[in-house]
């Protein structure tokens, strides 16, 4: 199983939870959660984040915003949404949100960790209604989420997909029987459009590992499936061999009737990869599928072979090159890739964060020239390389890395540990055109927010419980704000308000905790 958002660091020690099976249930009474107003005179907040990231582009650039490095400093809390229950599996801490919120028609819908999703009053921040998924054992790593789209809801539980009337929370469809045996599960936020529903379990433990699927909107039946495991390995390995190869994070949908995921890696050792290597198709790739027939148009791999959880699985995002159509895909694997969105050839690659010098030694293995000794220390480690969604505008791409080293000491071990003491990251915006990196901004935390663009800004959030605001022209943080909890979930940035899901494991072993997880949202005047 690959190494998702919910991650505990005590120090620097990645927890991941158990997955469980998927779960049923409805509308429940608006009990625990609460919203609270603040001493602060806040504006009301406004504007929509309409899709998981913010436009079905993935652009993550802040629709309708007024907020700019001119008035960003009176940012105000204008209210905090609390959930006070505790995840249901035990996973102290985990905050309830590795999910970013969707906001539409006024209201802010959110998922958490046990996959309840509740509905909160944008203008006031009081719960609307709550559905309670009953999902006793799912918190995990996620990301969690939902999407919106005529007039309901849609989310997944580990083993089930749902659909929510968006008023009032009633179910239209619940369908628990979506994968098979060894196909891993859900645990990511959905993305709708055009009558289908998008998604993908994270994992896979069988043949074809992990699985793509497309749903009908209105009645959750399977409109086809994509194996994402499904050939190129070795002698004496088979898909049942392969883990993972799943995605995460929400795909691309194109104008050109084209659907684009993001996949992870096959979670193998090292020495697995040296012994039986194998390209493993179709694991840390982008996918790009005709959105109606689910058929394979072009695929882009960009580590075969892998045994550090490269992944590729940030949600890719539209762009236009030169005119033509584009493609811009990163992930833990710390480049970013520029691609022809009709054939999938390479425009440019550009590596961001920290490399040590091995990424290619899982090529070198694949052709037997790989002779590690231990212990074997790369970066970008297992927790990446970009691990939050990128942003797009304006001819520039703006990326948020890890500076995590790993280390493993054994060939049976899968990924290793962390070899750090510290959190560290960057924010780098890299030309669109060609690939350059334009500034580079060294952070103390790992950004986790995604990055997110509002006007001259581009947002993040860091671990450690910080909403910070950068130049875009140069990089240059020109806001920071403390926040209640930490994070470890993407922001919204719409009309005058930041909406941040805040609450996550501890920063250090010193934490008690690492803060009550709420939905809070700034605005300004």
């Amino acid at each position: 199983m690959t190494i998702k958002r919910a991650i505990t660091i005590l120090p620097l020690a990645v927890t991941v939870a158990a997955l469980a099976a998927g779960c049923s249930g409805g509308p429940a009474a608006p009990t625990a959660p609460t919203g609270t107003s603040t001493a602060f005179t806040a504006p009301t907040p406004t504007g929509s984040w309409p899709y998981p990231n913010g436009d079905l582009a993935n652009t993550r650039v802040a629709p309708g915003s007024v907020i700019t490095s001119a008035n960003v400093s009176r940012l105000r809390e204008a209210w905090s949404f609390k959930l006070t229950g505790t995840p249901a599996s035990g996973v102290k801490d985990t905050g309830s949100f590795v999910a970013g919120p969707v906001v539409a028609g006024g209201v802010a819908y959110i998922q958490d960790l046990d996959c309840d999703v509740y509905a909160v009053s944008l203008a006031t921040g009081k719960l609307k209604w709550e559905y309670q998924a009953n999902a006793p054992e799912a918190s995990g790593p996620g990301p969690n989420g939902v999407a919106v789209a005529a007039g309901a809801v849609y989310g997944d539980s580990p083993y089930a997909a749902f659909a929510l009337n968006a008023a009032t929370g009633k179910v239209l469809w619940s369908d628990s029987h979506l994968l098979n045996s060894g196909q891993g599960s859900f645990e990511i936020q959905p993305q709708v459009a055009d009558g289908r529903v998008y998604l993908a379990s994270a994992y896979g433990n069988g043949p074809g590992g992990g699985v793509l699927l497309a749903l009908n909107a209105s009645s959750g039946h399977v409109l086809w499936r994509f194996n994402t495991v499904t050939g190129g390995q070795a002698s004496g390995v088979s898909a049942l061999d392969l883990g993972a190869g799943g995605a995460w994070e929400p795909p691309l949908i194109g104008s050109d009737g084209s659907v684009t995921f993001g996949t992870g890696n096959p979670y193998e050792s090292m020495g697995s990869a040296i012994a039986h290597p194998s390209r493993a198709l179709y694991t840390d790739s982008l996918l790009n599928l005709d959105a109606a027939t689910g058929r394979l148009r072009w695929y882009y791999q960009a580590v075969p072979n892998d045994f550090k959880d490269h992944d590729i699985q940030a949600s890719p995002v539209s762009a236009v090159i030169d005119g033509k159509p584009a493609v811009i895909g990163s992930g833990k694997l710390g480049y970013v890739y520029a691609m022809d969105a009709r054939t999938g050839a390479l425009l440019w690659r550009t590596p961001v964060g920290v490399h040590n010098g091995t990424d290619n030694d899982s090529v070198l293995a694949l052709s037997h020239k790989f002779h590690p000794a231990l212990p074997y220390t790369y970066e970008p480690g297992a927790l990446g390389g970009v691990l939050a969604n990128i942003a797009v505008a304006d001819g520039s791409v703006y990326v948020a890395t890890i500076d995590v080293p790993f280390t493993i000491t054994s060939l049976s071990a899968v990924n290793g540990s962390a070899a750090a003491s510290t959190l560290a990251g960057q924010v780098e915006a890299v030309n669109l055109a060609t690939g350059k990196v334009e500034w580079d901004t060294k952070v103390s935390s790992l950004p986790l927010g995604a990055a997110t663009v509002s006007n001259d800004l581009v947002f993040t959030t860091l671990y450690g419980g910080q909403l910070l605001a950068l130049n875009r022209a140069t990089g240059a943080v020109v806001y920071r704000h403390t926040l209640p909890a930490s994070t470890n979930a993407p922001i919204a940035v719409f009309g005058n308000t930041v909406l941040v899901p805040a609450g996550a494991p501890p920063v250090s072993a010193k934490a008690d905790s690492g803060g009550t997880p709420q939905l809070v949202a700034y605005t300004v005047p």
